[in-house]
């Protein structure tokens, strides 16, 4: 059985963890677009809470095309995540290819004013194969 989370990368106590879904439902492969869903999950195992302020990722299609989203927070919101606690939440990916890969960082602030980035691991993008 896979793990729900089945990739994850911890950076100064804080432990990004992914699950992706493919979503048949949203993708049309006809049209060439796929979609799929990923849930993040942010651990914060330090002793000092931490804000996340922005996001960056690099999201790289099944033609080895990259494509770059930056912007603040996360679904809307900048979560203060305490010691001991954590913050999910789920978003979208679109392809206009069958395979792919997302990777990418937060930025985050700790409760003594230092900045640092945190990483989000790579994680891949398949959609099942179609048979028939």
């Amino acid at each position: 059985m896979k793990a729900l989370f089945a990739d994850e990368a911890e950076t100064r106590g804080i432990v990004v963890r992914v699950s992706v879904s493919y979503l048949p439902e949203q993708s049309e492969p006809q049209r060439g677009r796929w979609f799929w869903a990923y849930h993040i999950r942010i651990e914060n195992k330090g002793e000092h809470s931490v804000q996340l302020l922005t996001r960056h990722w690099v999201i790289t299609d099944g033609r080895g095309a990259r494509h770059t989203v930056e912007g603040e927070g996360v679904v809307g919101e900048q979560p203060m995540i305490e010691p001991g606690a954590s913050f999910d939440y789920v978003s979208g990916c679109p392809l206009s290819t069958p395979t792919g890969n997302m990777q990418g960082s937060y930025h985050m602030i700790g409760e003594d004013g230092a900045a640092f980035d945190v990483a989000i691991p790579k994680f891949a993008l398949i959609a099942p194969a179609v048979t028939g």
